[in-house]
């Protein structure tokens, strides 16, 4: 199953960079929609994505149109703190398309209101207290999303167990 994470005109490079390093650790492709809040060769964002860029696929997208038009009939998950159905009630382990994108909006006002309204059925939210805080961090919340996924996903295709490179540096952790 390929998992794709779609960030919609994200604002923060250093949320963006800090995606695109989880994007590397989890063979993720990443899609920016367009206006993004950044140049792309910002020193915060590949600061944040530290070395990890060149192992990225990385998809640029015009508009939100052009995105939506490129997923097509795939499957395509809204995250956003106004969804009745939580992230880990969905089942992200198969579907037929074999592929599956999770779209998070903009860190300062989200998704817009009417393709929410569109795909009511599609909308994910991660629980949260509401009342104290307006919203999570956008790389925390992708973070939680695509390893649940993957989670469902028995982590296919990741290493589950580290081994060390250096016999003594094992041997110190008595493994």
């Amino acid at each position: 199953m390929k998992n794709h994470i779609a960030l919609y005109q994200p604002l923060m490079p250093a949320n963006t960079g800090n995606i695109s390093r989880t994007c590397a650790a989890t063979n993720t492709p990443l899609h920016l929609i367009k206006p993004l809040g950044f140049s792309t060769d910002d020193k915060m964002l590949k600061r944040a994505g530290l070395d990890y860029w060149e192992h990225v696929e990385v998809h640029y997208h015009e508009s939100l149109e052009d995105f939506l038009a490129y997923v097509g009939e795939r499957p395509l998950y809204l995250i956003t703190k106004f969804a009745p159905r939580i992230y880990c009630q969905a089942d992200l382990a198969q579907n037929s398309a074999g592929e599956q994108f999770f779209l998070f909006g903009k860190e300062t006002t989200g998704l817009p209101a009417d393709l929410m309204e569109e795909r009511k059925a599609d909308c994910l939210r991660i629980p949260m207290n509401d009342q104290h805080v307006r919203s999570l961090n956008l790389s925390n919340t992708a973070n939680i999303v695509i390893y649940e996924a993957l989670r469902q996903q028995a982590f296919e295709g990741l290493d589950v167990t580290h081994h060390y490179r250096d016999t003594d540096k094992a041997r110190d952790l008595n493994w």
